[in-house]
């Protein structure tokens, strides 16, 4: 049996019988966790078994946003506290190799962390390209202003994942950097030149274009589509993510229920897989739209289903590495950024 192209959150620490049977039968192709669905470690591994037990296969995506800084779903005491991604750009700055070396490091024992766990996608890295007076809703998310940093410290986390058994996720295409609204909230609306958007906010995308997963963001570019946003118009997701852009990996959305975008959960589901997203992303956990999401699903199917396995491909057993020399290359990071700047006053402790 085939699965949806659709990813599900779930309410709680475990399933309820309710979410096992409707994943038995709409056979999600994955589950991602928030902190509402995390404890501890024994938990969450049986969270995770339970799922691919009701949709009958290990052969599916597990995904949490585990960035570093104000974006860890995993935290003390059971997990690691991690920097956020600008720690890593201001080294860089300093020292191009050490910036690499550490942004790698940090992935690599995140990674660690999430296949204990039996969680195999990290909805990381973050490579929108700072802008200064933008809203703070990215902010130390991103590496750098610089786009090229960005691009290289991407390519560093994407790297580390891979090398600890875990799939990255780039996010959030085609550039939420901009933005001056939280699309959480509400539809941003970044009105620029297609010259300004290539010059700095496309261009970490182009260069980590082979990403075997990437993310869409929910901002209206009407230079492209002054109608519909990203994940919603094919304009933009087949013309310039596809096509320009040349991104070759599984395209998820960012999750439907934010409030940048409008509409029944149903004909969104059915507008993001028409747009050319290939699975639509349903966060809240709560099951009546989580049913409309799974009843308006199509099957994963033709080049969708072809990316699915081409990124389940991508997984293999984890290299071995030094953790303590990871840690120390970590917290080379951290103290670069509080000695140049201070304490970042938007990272949660």
């Amino acid at each position: 049996m085939a699965f949806k192209a659709f990813i599900s959150g779930c309410a709680t620490t475990a399933l309820t019988s309710a979410e096992r049977e409707l994943f038995a039968s709409e056979r999600p192709c994955g589950l991602i966790l928030f902190a509402r669905n995390v404890e501890n470690p024994g938990q969450v591994q049986a969270l995770v078994s339970d799922f691919k037990s009701a949709v009958g296969t290990g052969d599916v995506l597990i995904l949490i946003d585990q960035e570093g800084g104000r974006v860890q779903r995993l935290r003390p005491p059971h997990w690691r506290a991690m920097p956020p991604a600008r720690c890593f750009g201001d080294l860089y700055a300093v020292d191009k190799e050490a910036g690499r070396r550490a942004a790698f490091a940090a992935a690599r024992l995140m990674a660690a962390e999430l296949h204990d766990l039996g969680i195999n996608v990290d909805c990381t890295p973050c490579i929108d390209v700072r802008h200064e007076g933008a809203h703070d809703i990215i902010g130390d998310r991103s590496f750098s202003t610089d786009p090229r940093t960005v691009g290289a410290l991407g390519r560093a986390v994407m790297n580390g994942m891979l090398a600890g058994g875990v799939l990255p996720v780039i996010k959030h295409v085609p550039g939420h950097g901009r933005a001056l609204a939280d699309s959480h909230k509400s539809l941003p609306c970044i009105d620029v030149s297609a010259s300004e958007l290539e010059d700095a906010d496309f261009r970490p995308f182009r260069a980590l274009a082979d990403a075997p997963l990437a993310m869409t963001a929910h901002v209206l570019l009407p230079v492209y589509d002054g109608e519909r946003p990203a994940t919603l118009s094919p304009a933009i997701m087949k013309e310039l993510i596809r096509d320009q852009l040349g991104l070759t990996g599984l395209i998820m959305t960012d999750d439907i229920g934010m409030k940048a975008l409008s509409g029944s959960f149903g004909d969104l589901t059915r507008a993001v897989i028409a747009a050319g997203c290939d699975v639509a992303l349903h966060c809240s956990g709560k099951f009546s739209e989580m049913a409309d999401v799974a009843c308006a699903a199509p099957a994963l199917a033709g080049k969708s289903l072809d990316r699915f396995e081409d990124a389940l491909a991508c997984l293999h057993d984890p290299e071995p590495f030094d953790e303590a020399e990871a840690m120390a290359l970590v917290s080379e990071a951290s103290a670069t950024r509080v000695a140049q700047l201070g304490p970042d006053p938007t990272e949660q402790v």
